[in-house]
């Protein structure tokens, strides 16, 4: 098995090459995986049509086995600045209502950067695919306009506000080596079973009495 060195240091095209030659979802990388950490390369053509399209594929095949609402490269081990997010929603009207979740077609995000549109913010607790088994609230902007480009090199310029715009937020964050942990309030940490027992609330305002941390205004 090729060392982390080795595999940081392989084009691309041929890192990517190889982990679509495996069946099934892609593999996972966990915190503490240093490929989570740096930021990723801006895609600039390293993967031809046909293989992107190939990567895409399989970025979507393994959010949905997760299951997951977003995915970025870097969580397969591919530092390239790409994510995919979809989200059916299968919420309450009461959550929908309380955290703007509504249904998100699947998006390919390609070099992805996000920015806050005015001062509001808003805390749930939210988790990652790459720290399995936990939670934390964390207090993100309301509201963000993301430029990207799609899959086929078409500009997105669109803003995101409720649940849609914290899932940009955080993928496009795995792309900058930035894990939700870095943003989450520390008190909040909580099991995925502490979670079904205690949490379940549309929002986090009795685990931030009882836990002891502070909310946004």
């Amino acid at each position: 098995m090729a060392s982390e060195r080795d595999r940081a240091s392989r084009p691309l095209h041929d890192l990517v090459g190889e982990l679509l030659d495996q069946e099934g979802p892609l593999p996972i990388v966990a915190a503490g995986n240093p490929v989570l950490r740096r930021p990723a390369e801006r895609f600039d053509g390293q993967l031809d049509p046909g293989l992107l399209s190939r990567f895409v594929a399989a970025l979507r095949a393994t959010m949905h086995a997760a299951p997951g609402v977003g995915l970025a490269a870097p969580q397969v081990g591919v530092p390239l600045r790409l994510a995919v997010i979809e989200d059916p929603a299968p919420v309450s009207e009461e959550v929908r209502v309380v955290r703007g979740r509504l249904p998100q077609p699947f998006r390919v995000l390609v070099n992805p950067v996000y920015e806050g549109v005015g001062a509001g913010r808003a805390a749930f607790f939210e988790g990652c695919l790459s720290v399995p088994g936990w939670q934390a609230v964390v207090a993100r902007h309301a509201e963000v306009r993301l430029t990207a480009l799609d899959e086929l090199g078409r500009t997105v310029d669109e803003v995101f506000t409720g649940w849609p715009a914290r899932i940009v937020q955080h993928e496009t964050d795995h792309l900058d080596g930035v894990l939700y942990l870095d943003r989450a309030e520390v008190r909040s940490l909580s099991s995925n079973q502490a979670m079904a027992e205690r949490w379940t609330q549309p929002t986090p305002a009795e685990a931030a009495a009882a836990l002891g941390f502070a909310l946004p205004d």
